[in-house]
């Protein structure tokens, strides 16, 4: 079979991005807006752009209003800090803070709706963990398009990737990166709908494949967030940055898991137990169902533990209510209305009238590519490389830390996206470089191995198992004993999948080809994050430890994991930046290690 498996063609082009979603369209965006008529080549998994990820987020971005009386960016940084349980580089959180409004305005400039009050200015809404006068009360800081802004963001951003001439790939994947010494090259690309390999050779590299919740049993993400990014990275030889941080939203619905948007908490909704108890004074006296999402989270899976969670009749798992039947028609109907229909459409409740069924889902990976303030992947925590980039949640610059705040994830995106761009422009000025050994060789490795297998375990069986298992003892809470159990299964997982067979040999339009390589990817991304957090002897904003439940000095740090091959890994560190700090500017005391109430 490896004999038949070839490169049928070749390109070349300015600008390749991996991941047509909004971090990789602002990218290519920012290119050509500083040299329009540039050859832009985007690849995205999916049928269509507009079926990327961004689209289904709903609450909002981030961004202080400059006349805005009360807010001011320095709130914002030092949420995001505090938020991160001060493991954020800071150097990364002035940037992006400092840029949010200028983008705002970029976004609307350029067709984007956002939602205006009465007085015909934009309208805000709160957040957990915003805050104004560094904590004192909640912050209106979140700039939304009713509850469907990412889907704003990428009607804006697929309206100018077409009219400056971007070429789409669609439902094909980038399974090998190209080098020439430490310059990226370009990729191999698989293209499903016609079963071929192509080469796409080009001066700047942008991966912008998104997230992993696949990983998990039940998700927040589209079904197509398996990692890719990241496990393409880890085969490249190339290290990742602390896999360990997982987000899990406190308010997933109950059974698909969905997210019911913070939007929910922002606009007055109240969690309760089963007995009807407004619990989060006890867990957040002061900012209670606006707390960080990870402290949200626990809180919930808290009172489940101990016994105040109610069963749900129909998928047998424990969750709390969300309550929404005090708010108006006109949050219903307006500023909440796709929300509230997810409600109707997959549980058949109606918020207006029912208490609604949620609990924790995993919702977001802090942790990613290592990239530095432009957006540059690091071949360690010193050297980035030469004209290879990462934006989105599938790289970590880092701007989120330990612990994600909302509406910071549709912040990063658009401005890490425009900060890349406007760094790539230093390399478009290079020619193509022809890469280093033979382009597809590991690209058919793999795939002769999918194709050739011929054993009778299930890639779909072996998928579930995995998410369980990393469900159970690499979720909300974690503690040393069940971290090795999950890397010894999964190494057991691995084992198993290299003998899991395809029955379709065809390579045209074969999803059973593509849900082997995606479980490929989940499965070292797996087994990194189980290391990774074994490793972590703490607890730090998402990642909890039972058996560390206190922050420790010794970890302030990044880890750093390279596994070029399955299994065998190298861990490392990479400093957190306190320049806000260090500096002793202005306000710098509040940026020193603090600790997390709330």
């Amino acid at each position: 079979m490896g004999k038949k498996l070839r490169i049928s063609s070749k390109t070349e082009c300015d600008a390749l991005i991996i991941g047509a979603g909004g971090a990789g369209l602002r990218f290519g965006v920012e290119l050509l807006e500083h040299k329009p008529g540039l050859k832009i080549v985007a690849v995205t998994k999916v049928g269509h752009p507009q079926k990327s990820h961004t689209n289904t987020a709903q609450g909002g971005l981030a961004a202080v209003d400059p006349e805005d009386p009360f807010d001011d960016p320095v709130y914002h940084m030092f949420d995001t800090w505090k938020g991160s349980d001060c493991s954020a580089d800071q150097n990364i959180i002035k940037k992006i803070v400092e840029s949010a409004w200028e983008q705002v305005i970029w976004l609307e400039n350029h067709g984007m709706h956002f939602s205006r009050n009465e007085e015909g200015r934009l309208s805000k809404r709160t957040f957990g963990g915003h805050t104004v006068r560094f904590g004192e009360a909640s912050a209106f800081r979140a700039i939304y398009e009713a509850d469907r802004t990412g889907k704003g963001i990428m009607d804006t951003l697929w309206f100018e990737a077409l009219k400056g001439g971007i070429s789409f790939l669609n439902q094909s994947v980038a399974t090998e990166l190209l080098f020439k010494g430490n310059r990226c090259a370009g990729a191999v690309i698989f293209n499903q709908k016609n079963g071929k390999f192509v080469t796409v050779l080009s001066k700047v590299t942008v991966l912008a494949t998104g997230g992993s919740g696949q990983l998990y049993r039940v998700t927040t993400n589209c079904r197509q967030n398996t990692g890719d990014g990241v496990g393409l990275t880890l085969r490249a030889g190339l290290p990742v940055m602390d896999p360990e941080a997982v987000q899990f939203h406190p308010t997933g619905i109950v059974g698909p898991g969905i997210l019911a948007s913070e939007t929910l908490r922002s606009v007055g909704g109240i969690l309760r137990n089963k007995d009807l108890e407004p619990f989060m004074e006890r867990y957040a006296p002061a900012m209670k169902e606006l707390a960080p999402r990870d402290l949200v989270a626990r809180a919930i899976e808290n009172e489940i533990r101990e016994g105040r969670g109610v069963v749900n009749p129909d998928h047998k798992i424990e969750h709390v209510w969300i309550d929404l039947r005090h708010l108006s028609d006109y949050v219903h109907d307006v500023q909440i209305p796709e929300v509230s229909g997810f409600f109707k459409k997959f549980v058949n409740l109606n918020p207006k009238k029912d208490l609604c069924p949620v609990r924790p889902s995993n919702h977001y990976h802090m942790g990613g590519i290592p990239t530095d303030e432009f957006g540059r992947v690091m071949a360690d925590k010193r050297r980035p490389i030469d004209s290879l980039f990462a934006v989105g949640e599938c790289a970590s610059a880092s701007f989120h830390g330990f612990n994600r705040l909302g509406t910071n994830s549709l912040l990063e995106l658009i401005t890490m996206g425009k900060f890349a761009g406007q760094k790539a422009l230093e390399y478009l000025d290079q020619g193509v470089e022809s890469p280093e050994g033979k382009p597809g060789e590991k690209t058919f490795g793999l795939f002769s191995q999918f194709l050739e297998a011929n054993g009778k375990e299930s890639v779909f069986t072996l998928r579930r198992e995995l998410q369980s298992l990393m469900t159970e003892k690499v979720g909300i809470y974690r503690r040393a004993s069940g971290l090795e159990e999950a890397m010894e299964r999964i190494r057991e997982l691995r084992e198993r999948a290299i003998h899991a067979p395809i029955e379709n040999k065809s390579l045209l339009m074969n999803q059973e080809l593509i849900l082997r390589w995606e479980l490929e990817n989940l499965l070292w991304l797996a087994f990194a994050t189980a290391r990774a957090a074994l490793e972590r002897k703490e607890s730090r904003g998402a990642h909890f430890r039972e058996d560390y439940p206190e922050r420790r000095d010794e970890y302030h740090h990044h880890t750093l994991v390279r596994m070029e091959r399955f299994g065998r890994l190298e861990i490392s560190s990479r400093p957190i930046d306190m320049s806000l700090y260090n500096k002793k500017g202005a306000h710098w005391e509040r940026f020193g290690i603090l600790e997390r109430k709330y």
